[in-house]
């Protein structure tokens, strides 16, 4: 037994901690005993000679280099690594290599007070202390995020911000002078200052926005943007740039252009929309062909590259639909009113233009720019209720440039539905896999309160539009990714792609499946993968697990991002496929446009690593859009639901974790949870592979899809939770 400084004993367990955390703290230098010795304070011979002995065992296990008979110094190769740390507010933080290896668990004394979606350095621990691989944060490269939104406390003597996702270990503290007016109670903005060190345990910031009082439609719809670090203001330079660009289209810009003003083009889409992206022109030529154009808002001949609109248009990458509000990625003048085909008004578009048989063959097509001017503004309500032979007048009020449609258009429409149920049909037979995802909606009245909710389903008028715009999509993709000529490297286009079903994963579906009595395969061909699935979502129809095996199913996908390296399609079945057709809300699309201008009109290929760098942008926005979005839904569910606390519901079980069963109502499609303490009085096992809980007692299971009644609990707006408690039966 060693002793230390002070007369304390060190055991084998302390002195090789010690030795441990030294050189994790110090990974690029190489240390003499003399060295360790100081530092450590280890000044008893006892002491030394056991140190030396647990260095010469942690070189055996690769932990440490030795560099000479008396100096060491930490394996970098195979102890030092970089990724993403991942924090969690039961303590269970990880760390996620770069390298895709497994993640590994990093205890909150290990972590320097890392924040979640940190980019970090780390160090392992010496590997015969424990069994499982554990790491420890070395380095934080760089941080995922500087600011944070919470609700302030102001005290007398100092003001801290409480944030409601309980990340941090330590409240971040707020000098009164830097409060900006905020006051107790207000949701704030805040950009950290001062980051956590060895001397600081704390963390500091200012307010850089007072976002308003808490329960505010707006403010909490605000709060959720910034908590992403997304915009919920358009700066002035960009609108007041935008408000200089004229609406005007000049006789040189139609003259330079295809003129389609004087054929039938309707736009068809939501009720409420404003940003009207794409529209249709159908006539038949004389040689018995249908011509249909796909006409897309012409956004590049009015943003140009580079410019301070560009710059915003860019670093936002996409527009955000909240449940009550879009955020554009463009300002308003451009995305509501000049780019916008809006009808009756003469606009610039750029083109697919089709020439399809009756059975939606493509005998001909090329792209150009264009001049339109869209004869009829459709709700997706109207469309549908003319395919379904109804009466077209809709009962809800109709949008401006709506109104009854004559015979004519009647027949129009429906030829454009003909065509586009011919080209979805080619489609899954070609193996692009069928999922018709129903969408949560709300009606909200003027002060922002949801006061119904319900599901929207996909119906022909809207798979009319979608199957358009996927093919212009493909067709274009194809025009650039398809060399005519072997040996030639195409030309740079970001490409939309998605990967093929997670092996693992597709076989934990079929594992799962396989309990309600469907077959699946998950080997052979990319074909035969999504024909068994299809196969499986069609016999699955309406069934009471048909919501639950889609919700596994597509678990298994992969999910689809931008890039310029093509890999196809999975989803669609499409060897090439890009994004074309909404450059109002995607800028992806609005770099397509210029590409495509470019090779019109001879030009070389562009960077492929500048516009690869460009892609990993837009996708990596995207998914955080997406998550803002998807925090707004749980908002307005646990509003909507703060109602009806008391009150029980027929529900069914959603989703399964080892703390507990999420139910979503039958009824609105509302989604909270009952915790595993307030099940029936009995300890619950959390089989993950059959998606169940199982009672160690009564052996009573609670599987998903199973039907149950609930009572609402509590609804918590601020945290965005809805509790639930089982009814009594």
């Amino acid at each position: 037994m060693g002793k230390k400084k002070g007369g304390k004993k060190m055991n084998k367990k302390q002195v090789g901690e010690a030795l441990q955390r030294f050189f994790q703290e110090n990974p690029n230098d190489t240390f003499s005993f003399k060295q360790i010795f100081k530092s450590l304070k280890f000044d008893t011979h006892p002491l030394k000679m056991l140190a030396i002995d647990i260095m010469e065992e942690m070189a055996w296990d690769d932990f440490l280099t030795k560099v000479s008979e008396s100096s060491y110094k930490l394996n970098t190769k195979t102890q030092v690594q970089e990724g993403t740390f991942r924090r969690k507010s039961n303590g269970k933080n990880s760390f996620i290599p770069d390298d895709g290896s497994q993640p590994v668990f990093v205890a909150e004394r290990n972590s320097m007070s890392a924040l979640d979606g940190d980019k970090v350095q780390v160090a392992y621990m010496a590997r015969r202390q424990k069994h499982i691989k554990e790491a420890m944060v070395t380095a934080i490269l760089k941080r995922a995020r500087e600011t944070f939104v919470g609700k302030l406390r102001v005290d007398k003597e100092l003001a801290v911000l409480v944030t409601a996702e309980n990340i941090f270990v330590h409240d971040i503290i707020i000098p009164k002078k830097k409060l900006k007016g905020g006051k107790t109670g207000d949701k704030a903005l805040v950009k950290i200052t001062q980051w956590p060190d060895a001397e600081h345990k704390n963390l500091t910031g200012e307010v850089i926005d007072i976002l308003g009082e808490q329960g505010d439609n707006d403010v909490e719809m605000n709060a959720i943007l910034a908590q992403y670090g997304l915009p919920y203001k358009y700066p002035k330079n960009v609108e007041d740039a935008a408000n200089k660009i004229p609406a005007e289209i000049t006789e040189a810009d139609i003259a330079e252009r295809e003129d389609f003003r004087e054929v039938y083009t309707c736009t068809i889409d939501p009720k409420d929309a404003k940003d009207f992206d794409d529209a249709l022109s159908i006539r038949q030529l004389d040689n018995g062909l249908w011509e249909v154009g796909v006409h897309i808002a012409d956004v590049s001949h009015y943003v140009k590259e580079g410019s301070v609109i560009d710059k915003e248009a860019m670093k936002r990458a996409t527009s955000i639909y909240l449940v009550d509000r879009t955020i554009p990625m463009l300002p308003e003048r451009l995305c509501n009113f000049i780019c916008s085909l809006r009808p009756n008004e003469e606009k610039l578009a750029y083109s697919v233009i089709f020439q399809l048989d009756e059975d939606a063959n493509i005998k001909n097509w090329h792209l150009a720019h264009t001049v339109i001017k869209s004869d009829h503004r459709f709700a997706y309500e109207e469309v549908q209720a003319v395919l379904e032979g109804e009466a077209t007048q809709a009962t809800a009020p109709l949008p401006p440039g709506g109104g009854l449609c004559t015979e004519e258009e009647k027949v129009m429409l429906r030829q454009l539905d003909k065509l586009a149920k011919k080209l979805r049909e080619a489609r899954f037979k070609n193996g692009a896999v069928k999922f018709d995802r129903e969408e949560l909606h709300f009606d909200i009245d003027e002060k922002g309160k949801p006061v119904r909710c319900y599901f929207k389903v996909s119906k022909d008028a809207n798979k009319l539009i979608e199957e358009f715009m996927l093919l212009a999509n493909r067709t274009v993709a194809e025009s650039i990714g398809k060399v005519k000529k072997k040996g030639l490297k195409p030309k740079t286009l970001p490409y939309r792609i998605h990967d093929q079903p997670d092996p693992q994963k597709l076989e934990t579906l079929r594992g799962f499946v396989v309990k309600f009595g469907y077959k699946m395969k998950t080997g052979g061909t990319k074909g035969a993968i999504s024909k068994s699935l299809n196969t499986l979502m069609d016999e699955c129809q309406g069934k009471k697990e048909q919501k639950l095996i889609e919700t596994v199913a597509l678990r298994a996908m992969m999910k689809a991002k931008y890039s310029v390296h093509n890999i196809g399609h999975y989803g669609l079945a499409f060897d090439y496929y890009t994004h074309f057709t909404s450059p109002i809300r995607r800028y992806p699309d609005t770099m397509v446009h210029r590409l495509l201008t470019k090779y019109q009109q001879g030009g070389r290929s562009a960077n492929k690593d500048h516009y690869e760098e460009l892609c990993e942008h837009c996708s990596d926005q995207e998914l955080i859009a997406q998550n803002a979005e998807r925090d707004s839904i749980k908002y307005k569910m646990v509003e909507f639901m703060g109602e009806f606390v008391g009150e029980e519901f027929d529900a069914h079980i959603s989703g399964i974790q080892s703390y507990g069963i999420y139910c979503e109502i039958d009824e609105n499609h509302c989604e909270g949870m009952v915790s595993m303490r307030d099940l029936d009085g009995d300890y619950y096992d959390f089989d993950e592979k059959n998606y169940c809980l199982v009672g160690r007692r009564h052996h009573h299971k609670y599987q998903l899809g199973d039907p149950i009644r609930i009572k609402v609990a509590r609804a918590n707006v601020e945290k965005r939770q809805l509790d639930f408690i089982l009814a009594d039966k």
